[in-house]
């Protein structure tokens, strides 16, 4: 399934940057020009501010819940974008481009019970490839239109909102610390991937579906500013490496080594005491108890600021002034 959809937004990223080749639409009664209300519009997009990270680890100090409730807020990192987006009217508009996001979670910020003792950490970089329609509710008002010979134009902004959606494809890599560093878990098996009984091992690509709100407000004839807030809706459970039960520790550090089966299972109950664990008495994991919750997949989301430049278009017919 992840891969005919990956199929398909590779398929349609060249048909989509194409697309203005299609709308050559003239609008007369602007001295021969295309009406700058209804003319398409292309532009370059950048972005900058935070992101987080929705799945099994950290949390709020109780039993994990669904979405916002249940985010570390200290656990935020850096995200920035650069895009391309082609807007056909004054109402619809489709982008496309690049996101990077820094994500991470440890059990050790919360107090619930459970995930402290299990204490897992991980961290990874996110790199996103995404495409997505965007639905204006309000119009970008216009100033002068009129080219008179020695007569300056002026335009006027007012603030513009919209809602995005689409479908893209990124790239994850979760890594914990161990001995002083970091160290790349998928390779690891941490649940028994590719053993005997076990779960395949995951992929770190996956598809994701974009979506969220936006602002943006004219600062010039080609420079907006704004403010954009997006999810990522994903199809893995596997950016924090946890998604099902323990596999038997034994088998793990016979198969795939000491490094996999600390890290399988680090909790503070059996966690060797030179690595900071302790000797409290608390109950040991067992193959087959619970680690993760596979029935909600990972999500992730940003703020940023936004900064859009207006490309140049060439003009239909020449100034007759």
């Amino acid at each position: 399934m992840q891969k005919k959809l990956l199929l398909l937004l590779l398929f349609f990223i060249p048909f989509f940057a194409s697309a203005q080749y299609g709308n050559k639409i003239r609008h007369r009664g602007d001295n021969g020009f295309v009406n700058k209300k209804n003319r398409p519009q292309k532009q370059i997009t950048f972005g900058i501010g935070a992101s987080n990270f929705l799945g099994e680890l950290g949390g709020a100090n109780q039993v994990g819940t669904f979405f916002v409730k249940d985010l570390e807020f200290s656990t935020t990192k850096p995200s920035a974008a650069l895009g391309y987006r082609y807007k056909f009217n004054q109402l619809f508009a489709l982008s496309g481009g690049f996101h990077y996001l820094a994500v991470k979670g440890n059990d050790n910020l919360t107090a619930e019970p459970y995930r402290q003792n299990r204490n897992l950490n991980f961290k990874s970089n996110i790199f996103e490839l995404s495409i997505q329609g965007e639905l204006y509710f309000t119009k970008e008002q216009q100033g002068h239109l009129y080219r008179i010979k020695n007569a300056k134009g002026r335009k006027s902004y007012k603030l513009q909102a919209y809602a995005f959606g689409g479908v893209g494809v990124f790239y994850f890599n979760p890594k914990a610390q161990y001995r002083g560093k970091w160290v790349a878990l998928q390779p690891l098996g941490t649940e028994g991937q590719g053993l005997p009984d076990g779960p395949k091992k995951y992929s770190r690509f996956s598809i994701c579906i974009p979506y969220g709100l936006g602002v943006s407000e004219g600062i010039g004839k080609n420079w907006s500013v704004g403010l954009e807030i997006g999810i990522r809706k994903t199809f893995t459970d596997y950016i924090d490496d946890v998604s099902g039960d323990y596999y038997d520790n034994a088998i793990i550090r016979e198969q795939n080594g000491n490094t996999a089966a600390d890290l399988a299972d680090p909790s503070l109950a059996n966690y060797p005491i030179s690595l900071g664990g302790d000797a409290t008495g608390l109950k040991q994991s067992a193959a087959g108890e619970q680690r993760g919750d596979p029935t909600h997949k990972d999500s992730y989301m940003f703020m940023n600021i936004t900064v859009s430049y207006k490309l140049r278009t060439r003009r239909s017919v020449k100034s007759k002034f």
